[in-house]
């Protein structure tokens, strides 16, 4: 029984980052450039809150790469320049 508690506990975490890595961040993505598309002005500039908005959700995306490419690369950057990020 303590194993099946354990695979199951295992398995909630395991889909949930799976749905915010997975389709949460291309879903920000497409938030962003849905704002970017709404809200345009008679001239065809962007409102300045949908600009604001679309500008923070692809800051959170490139901030989510980000932090991955910089978790894939750790031990590189620990081992050869000495940087321990994580």
């Amino acid at each position: 029984m303590n194993l099946l508690t354990h695979t199951l506990d295992s398995l909630w975490q395991v889909v949930l980052v799976g749905l915010l890595l997975g389709a949460g961040l291309p879903s920000m993505f497409a938030l962003g450039v849905r704002a970017l598309d709404t809200g345009r002005g008679s001239d065809g500039t962007p409102n300045p809150v949908a600009r604001t908005a679309a500008v923070l959700c692809f800051a959170v995306v490139a901030c989510a790469i980000l932090a991955g490419i910089l978790l894939l690369a750790s031990d590189f950057l620990a081992g050869t320049f000495g940087i321990d990020i994580f």
